[in-house]
C-alpha cells in the first residue's frame, strides 16, 4: 500500500492520513514475530505503552503529510523490551516506510551491543516469508537488504565507523547512556538526514551514571519538554524513571516506572534484585539505575563495615604456614602507604578464602601523616600491623626482603602488580624467582574479583575471611566503587580521598587465587594480564 501525500492537507485530511499511517505501522510491527523467551515464534504484541509510541510517532504529521517527529527518546528500565521494540521499528523503516534507498542503522557503544538489535531484527526477517521475498539477511557483514527500495540496514558502533557519507533515513541508538563520547551520535544526527523528508532518530536507553554525557544532555532535553519548560515539536520524549527523591524501596514506584511489569518482567525478579540491593551498597546503585531508571552517582561507598567486621576470622599468619597463596602488590605511592596482600585459596571443601596483609609507611613523615589522615599509624606500627621504613619514601628493598621472608613460610604462586611505575621492582622480583603478573587497573580486570569479594563476604556460609588487620579495615572503609555504564566496578582512587592501597592489593590477590582455584571459570584471555619471565 502506498499512501499519497499532497503538498498541504486540511486538518481533517491530516487526521485521517495520520490514523492510516499509525495503523500501517502498528499492523506491520504486529505482523512480525517475537524471537526470544516464551514468546518466541508468536506474533509481536505491542504493549500499551509501546503502541502509544508507535501511533504518536508514525501518526503525528506535518501539514505536508510527512512525520512531525524527527527524534524519539525512550528511557525505560532494562528488561522492558526496548531492544526488541527497536528492532521492529528498524524493520518498519527499512521495508514499509515508503523510503527510496532507505539507510537504517543500529548504533551502540560497542559491536556487541550494536549487534543486539540487529540480531533480533535478522531473526524477525528470517521468520517472515513476506520480508524474505523482498530482501535478505547477510550475517557476515551484519546487513539486511531490501531489494524493492534498494535499501539496507547496517550495524555501527563507536569502536569503528567512518565519519562521513551517511544519508540516514533511520537510526536506532541502543543504550545511548553507554556511548563513550558524542562523536558517533553527532556524525549520525547532525545533517546526515538532510536529504530525507522524514528521517527518524530513535534513542533507546536506560538511565546512566555520567551527567556530562550525550545521553544526559538528551535526557535533560526530554525531561524539560515533558515538564513544559522547553519546546521542540520534532522531539518525542518518553521517560519512565524515578526522580532523585522518590522512594526506591516502594513497590508502587516499581510498577510506575516499569511499564512492562507483569507482562515481560516478573515482580518476583524485581524483589530478588531488591533483596540483593538491600545488603550490598554497589548492588543498590545498580538496582536503582537499571531496574528503576534512576540516574545515580558513578561512585558509591563500597562496603558496609558491619559486613566487613563479620568476616573477621580467628587465625594468624603462622596458622597458614606451608599453604599456597597468591599475592597482590599495590605500589601506588612510595610517599604514603604501600600494601602487599596474600590470598590463600581453600584447601578443604567449605573453607573460606583467607588473607594476610603487609603494609609499609615512610618513618620520617609518619607523624605528619598521622595528623593529616587522623589515623593511628604509630599505634599500628607498635602493634605490628604496619611497618615504618627509614627515610621519607619507601625503599623497595624492604618489600623485596619481606616477600623473600614470606616465601620461606608460604608457597607464593604469583605476585600480581599494577605495571604503572612498578617495572623495576617487578624485574627485581622476577630475577629472584617470583612469578610476576601484570594486572591492569581497569574495569575489565578488577570488576570480577571486586564483585567476588563482596559476594564472598555476604554469602552464607561465608566464603572469605580476613585477619582483622585495622589498616586494611581503614582502607576498606575508605573505598568507593566506581561504576561504568555496563555495571562493572573498580576502586575509585579519585573519590576515595584517603588510602585504599590494601583494598586494591587484596582484590588483585583474590583475582589470581580465583583464576587458579576453579571456583570461577574465566578465560585466560578475558582480562589484560601478562606474565613476566
Amino acid at each position: 500500500m502506498v499512501i499519497a501525500v499532497r503538498s498541504r492537507l486540511t486538518k481533517t485530511e491530516l487526521s485521517v492520513l495520520g490514523q492510516e499511517k499509525a495503523q500501517r505501522a502498528v499492523d506491520f510491527i504486529t505482523s512480525l514475530k517475537h524471537v526470544t523467551g516464551k514468546w518466541a515464534g508468536k506474533p509481536f504484541r505491542l504493549l500499551p505503552w509501546q503502541e502509544k509510541i508507535v501511533r504518536d510517532v508514525f501518526g503525528t504529521l506535518r501539514p505536508d503529510g510527512f512525520r512531525q517527529f524527527r527524534e524519539v527518546y525512550i528511557e525505560v528500565p532494562k528488561k522492558n523490551g526496548k531492544s526488541e521494540f527497536g528492532s521492529a521499528i528498524a524493520l518498519y523503516l527499512l521495508f514499509w516506510d515508503n523510503e527510496a534507498r532507505a539507510r537504517v542503522y543500529s548504533a551502540a557503544a560497542d559491536k556487541k551491543q550494536a549487534g543486539i538489535v540487529f540480531d533480533v531484527a535478522a531473526e524477525m526477517v528470517n521468520q517472515e516469508l513476506a520480508l524474505l521475498e523482498r530482501g535478505k539477511v547477510i550475517d557476515s557483514v551484519k546487513r539486511i537488504v531490501n531489494y524493492e527500495n534498494a535499501g539496507w540496514y547496517d550495524v555501527l558502533s563507536s569502536e569503528a565507523f567512518s565519519k562521513h557519507g551517511y544519508n540516514v533515513s533511520g537510526v536506532i541508538f541502543d543504550e545511548l547512556h553507554a556511548q563513550p563520547n558524542r562523536e558517533l551520535f553527532d556524525v549520525l544526527t547532525t545533517g546526515s538526514g538532510a536529504a530525507r523528508e522524514q528521517p527518524l532518530f530513535a534513542y533507546l536507553t536506560t538511565a546512566g551514571v555520567d551527567r556530562n554525557s550525550i545521553c544526559w544532555e538528551v535526557h535533560e532535553k526530554a525531561r524539560q519538554i515533558l515538564n513544559g519548560s522547553r519546546n521542540d515539536p520534532e522531539f518525542y520524549p518518553v521517560i519512565y524513571a524515578l526522580e532523585d527523591d522518590d522512594d526506591w524501596t516502594d513497590e508502587a514506584n516499581w510498577y510506575r516506572v516499569n511499564p512492562s511489569l507483569g507482562e515481560i518482567i516478573k515482580i518476583a525478579d524485581l524483589r530478588h534484585d531488591f533483596h540483593e540491593a538491600e545488603i550490598n551498597l554497589a548492588e543498590e546503585n545498580l538496582f536503582r539505575q537499571l531496574r528503576l531508571d534512576q540516574w545515580v552517582a558513578s561512585s558509591i561507598r563500597w562496603m558496609r563495615m558491619s559486613d566487613w567486621d563479620k568476616a573477621c576470622g580467628k587465625y594468624k599468619a603462622a596458622d597458614l604456614k606451608g599453604r599456597k597463596c597468591y599475592a597482590g602488590l599495590d605500589l601506588s605511592s612510595t610517599l604514603d602507604l604501600t600494601a602487599l596482600a596474600y590470598v590463600f585459596p581453600p584447601v578443604e571443601k567449605g573453607e573460606p578464602y583467607k588473607s594476610i596483609l603487609r603494609f609499609w609507611i615512610p618513618e620520617d613523615t609518619m607523624r605528619q601523616k598521622e595528623k593529616r589522615d587522623r589515623v593511628p599509624y604509630s599505634k599500628w606500627v607498635k602493634a605490628g600491623w604496619l611497618k615504618a621504613t627509614p627515610g621519607n619514601v619507601i625503599d623497595y628493598k624492604y618489600i623485596i626482603s619481606q616477600l623473600e621472608a614470606d616465601a620461606t613460610e608460604f608457597e607464593i604462586a604469583e605476585v600480581a602488580y599494577d605495571p604503572w611505575g612498578a617495572s623495576k621492582i617487578a624485574q627485581d622480583l622476577d630475577e629472584k624467582g617470583f612469578t610476576m603478573v601484570e594486572e591492569r587497573q581497569g574495569f575489565k580486570t578488577l570488576s570480577p574479583p571486586m564483585k567476588d569479594l563482596m559476594n564472598f563476604i555476604l554469602s552464607e556460609p561465608r566464603q572469605f575471611e580476613h585477619s582483622g588487620n585495622p589498616v586494611l579495615r581503614w582502607n576498606v572503609d575508605n573505598t568507593y566503587a566506581k561504576q561504568d555504564e555496563a555495571g562493572n566496578q573498580k576502586p575509585d582512587k579519585k573519590k576515595s580521598t584517603q588510602r585504599i592501597d590494601g583494598t586494591v592489593a587484596l582484590i588483585m590477590g583474590l583475582d589470581r587465587a580465583i583464576r587458579h582455584s576453579g571456583d570461577h571459570k574465566r578465560s585466560a584471555y578475558e582480562d589484560e594480564v601478562f606474565t613476566i619471565g
